[in-house]
């Protein structure tokens, strides 16, 4: 499926490209495989993409939004950056199973950031990531922009989790207690 992906060589432009420069990686290809080899976990900053490159680390949001704005600034247009909710189960995320389980939830709603180019999906969070880990439990999807991976990613996640609670009364749990085992879910596929 990757060879899909368009090629390009990287070129001096901004700063991502520049990054990616700085580290002899020259084409995209290169580029996906330095990011998705990269540690997952949380970056200092997510509203400064660089911060991939100073903490080495990142999300799926950083990641994707990095690997976004180097096809920007290479006007490569047509890879699209999206952020979908999908169900969090213990079989599509094994690591999180013992938690959903110990809260009585068989999942959770949650939010994933991932690239699409001509209606394939691509997930480079980690190099054994697959969009086959989330595609069939796809809830809702929208395109963003990398500058929207921190506060409008966010916003809607929880704007999202809100309305499946109200929708849900069964779960019996408020807002502030879903979202802190989702934390807690989070944490747990860092580690």
């Amino acid at each position: 499926m990757m060879n899909i992906l368009p090629d390009f060589k990287i070129v001096p432009k901004e700063k991502i490209a520049d990054n990616f420069l700085k580290r002899r990686i020259t084409t995209f290809r290169q580029a996906i495989d330095y990011i998705q080899n990269l540690e997952y976990g949380r970056n200092s900053n997510k509203d400064d993409l660089n911060t991939v490159f100073t903490d080495n680390k990142g999300t799926c949001s950083t990641k994707h939004a990095v690997l976004k704005q180097l096809c920007i600034e290479h006007e490569m247009d047509e890879v699209k950056l999206f952020v979908g909710i999908f169900k969090m189960t213990a079989v599509n995320t094994p690591m999180v199973g013992e938690r959903l389980m110990n809260n009585k939830l068989s999942h959770i709603p949650e939010a994933h950031t991932y690239l699409k180019y001509k209606g394939h999906y691509y997930d480079f969070t980690t190099k054994t990531s697959s969009p086959n880990d989330f595609v069939k439990d796809l809830l809702f999807e929208v395109e963003i922009q990398p500058t929207e991976i921190n506060r409008n990613k966010i916003q809607l996640h929880q704007d999202y989790l809100r309305e499946w609670l109200d929708e849900n009364t069964e779960i019996g749990l408020s807002f502030d207690e879903i979202w802190s085992i989702r934390e807690q879910c989070i944490m747990d596929l860092s580690k």
